[in-house]
């Protein structure tokens, strides 16, 4: 009752059904209907105003009498005995023609003052009791509720936990303590893309799988204007980067040894951060697939059939000097390619390989010529990869931002339009 109540006092409506309820709680009530029979006996304020009501028909609640109880026993019928039957009928009947008369009365009184105000005016009062909050507020209570969302999807999180752990634990099988010979080279290449491609797309499908269910409440909770879009998407991302990086950090953390790569310790975090802020990416793109397509079922199927073009130019499989001019924008964008890219800065540069002929690699820094980075930097990557994600973030909102739910609002009514309230009596 203290959440519905707080959602009141923040503006919003609140109709609530109950039976005889305590004290404590009938006191948080603002309004009260009575009904009985289905015929009202009471329509108004609760509180002091409500028993007012009844004592001034003759029917006062006695002291250290829960109200409650009160009007449930004034306005029931007892049909222990006929006599008492038809006692409480007319007591009823009583109350509930009483509260006709004023009903109408009052309604003569809204008409009368309806017909003397102004159309403007009156839009301004309705708006005026309307109490809004604020920007950071609203974020704060969005960002309770995304953190519990999150912190609390306990059989999500314990499935990604175990699909991270288990492909760590297979990759580092399939690549088990590379070494530095010729071969290695391709190996580590292969690795690294493999790790690129795994986390996108566990990051990828979690969130088009998620996401559009999540929208439909949030596109109700918009139509209401219960709040913007703008606290609502910053919670959410705030809320979900503790979360969504623990995942890449348990596949790199157990990855890293298993494979023997780049026995550096500064190299190892340098790799779970890449792949980090690649998860990042890779969500921010399934927000964006989630705020186009209408069902999950159409976001499953879009979302990787774009993050498969990304891998294709992904600097692995095609060279980007040999990528056609007309594709040579996706290397660009594709957030595979520059984690890729990333990752393999971070893992050849530095090393020296077994050689015995003059044509073999002897450094990493030749194997990152023959793919087209040895020009680049990991700055340079992670900034590219930071420009997609924020990208995918901006038109994630822009869609949600065009997506709103439009209803036609209400206006109020002229000041010549007549208002007649009409009893029906059976």
């Amino acid at each position: 009752m203290e959440t519905l109540q707080n959602l009141a006092v923040d503006g919003h409506t609140v109709i609530c059904s109950i039976h005889q309820p305590r004290g404590s709680i009938y006191a948080k009530f603002d309004d009260l209907i009575l009904l009985a029979e289905g015929s009202l006996v009471y329509a108004g304020p609760a509180g002091d105003q409500a028993l007012t009501y009844f004592t001034e028909l003759g029917h006062p609640c006695p002291q250290h009498v829960n109200p409650a109880e009160f009007f449930a026993d004034i306005i029931s019928v007892d049909y222990s005995s006929p006599d008492n039957e038809a006692k409480t009928r007319a007591r009823l009947e009583s109350l509930v023609e009483a509260f006709n008369k004023k009903r109408s009365t009052e309604s003569d009184k809204v008409h009368e003052s309806a017909s003397k105000s102004t159309q403007g005016s009156t839009r301004k009062a309705v708006l005026a009791g309307r109490k809004r909050i604020g920007w950071w507020k609203q974020f704060r209570l969005l960002l309770r509720r995304a953190w519990l969302q999150a912190t609390r999807d306990g059989p999500t999180n314990k499935v990604r936990a175990n699909m991270s752990i288990s492909s760590a634990i297979i990759f580092g099988s399939i690549f088990w303590r590379m070494g530095f010979l010729q071969t290695a080279i391709q190996d580590r290449m292969g690795l690294l893309q493999v790790a690129a491609i795994n986390t996108a797309m566990a990051a990828l499908t979690k969130t088009v799988n998620i996401f559009p269910k999540e929208r439909q409440v949030v596109d109700r909770e918009r139509a209401k204007d219960s709040y913007a879009l703008g606290p609502y998407l910053f919670s959410k991302l705030i809320a979900e980067i503790p979360v969504s990086a623990s995942f890449p950090l348990m596949f790199g953390t157990i990855l890293y040894p298993m494979a023997g790569l780049n026995p550096v310790l500064n190299r190892f975090f340098q790799f779970c951060g890449i792949i980090t802020v690649e998860a990042f990416a890779a969500s921010a793109m399934g927000l964006t697939v989630g705020a186009i397509a209408p069902t999950t079922e159409a976001a499953m199927a879009l979302g990787p059939s774009i993050m498969t073009v990304f891998i294709v130019f992904g600097g692995y499989y095609v060279n980007s000097e040999n990528t056609p001019a007309v594709f040579q924008w996706i290397p660009r964008v594709s957030l595979i390619r520059w984690a890729f890219q990333a990752l393999c800065l971070n893992e050849f540069r530095g090393l020296k390989f077994e050689h015995q002929h003059t044509y073999d690699i002897e450094t990493g820094e030749q194997a990152l010529e023959r793919m087209s980075f040895g020009k680049s930097s990991i700055k340079e990557a992670l900034l590219e990869e930071c420009r997609i994600l924020l990208f995918w973030y901006c038109l994630s909102y822009t869609l949600l931002k065009r997506n709103t739910p439009r209803f036609q609002k209400l206006d109020a009514p002229c000041p010549n339009t007549s208002v007649k309230i009409e009893e029906m009596n059976e």
